[in-house]
């Protein structure tokens, strides 16, 4: 497969408030704070969407929106690919709530927060823009196949696509049978032509066999649980040295690789 260009990054996740951190914290220069708990917040949205928004969708907006700036283009012409492994565990949580009530009422708001392709939905109220988006799901393999649909879309378009990768953890009960330790938004802009401001070149391929990709150590380990945190093995190695070759989970028992070559 041809290759595309890394042209910025967001990020949300414990000790990694946005990514000036959370570049300095994988190469090593600044040590990780995991106790520190970002809360977004989205003045991009107006207000009545503001208080209705849950924070699942912050958190992947808030990304999406650093990821966007850090990009300087506009959202008019850039593509959503947008993935998550479970969805909104807290929206799932209050639906079988309510549905197992005496009541057996679902608040409007809460049933329209609950599709999986709400978060794009809040990205084009919040940035005007009526370019295409997919929300997508491949359980604990599911930044590994946004990325492979943002890549082919990147492609196939000859245009930016933006990818967002979230999932936060789930409330009990639903955290016993999905454990997810911690939060994690990333958001990556990928083009087909460099540009001055590309972080790294990435080709990816798909081989037979398991992978399991070097988490890196800096960082919190209750992140290893989250699925779009295969995103920082990529990313440590985008701001690496040297390319390299980072292996990532893919559906059914599949490896991808993405061979990276730093651009600075």
């Amino acid at each position: 497969m041809s290759a595309v260009h890394l042209e910025s990054v967001g990020i949300l996740g414990p000790g990694l408030p946005d990514w000036a951190t959370a570049r300095r914290v994988l190469t090593g220069e600044l040590p990780p704070r995991p106790e520190d708990r970002p809360q977004p917040d989205l003045p991009q949205l107006p207000p009545n969407e503001r208080r209705r928004v849950p924070q699942f969708v912050r958190w992947a907006l808030a990304a999406a929106h650093e990821a966007l700036a850090g990009s300087r283009r506009a959202a008019g012409e850039v593509a959503m690919v947008f993935s998550s492994s479970s969805g909104d565990g807290e929206i799932a949580h209050r639906l079988c709530e309510a549905v197992t009530s005496g009541g057996r009422e679902v608040s409007p708001t809460m049933f329209h927060n609950s599709v999986h392709n709400a978060a794009p939905g809040y990205w084009s109220i919040s940035t005007g823009s009526q370019q295409r988006s997919i929300a997508l799901c491949g359980h604990d393999a599911s930044f590994a196949v946004g990325l492979l649909e943002a890549v082919g879309l990147v492609l196939a378009e000859q245009a930016p696509a933006l990818l967002v990768a979230c999932d936060l953890p789930f409330p009990e009960p639903l955290a016993a049978l999905r454990e997810i330790k911690a939060p994690l938004a990333v958001a990556l802009l990928l083009s087909s032509s460099p540009r001055e401001r590309a972080l790294a070149r990435w080709k990816v391929s798909l081989g037979a066999g398991p992978a399991s990709a070097r988490f890196p150590h800096m960082v919190s380990a209750a992140l290893a649980t989250n699925p779009a945190a295969q995103a920082l093995p990529l990313l440590a190695a985008s701001v690496g040295s040297a390319a390299q070759a980072v292996p990532l989970a893919y559906v059914g028992g599949r490896r991808m690789t993405v061979e990276t070559t730093p651009c600075r």
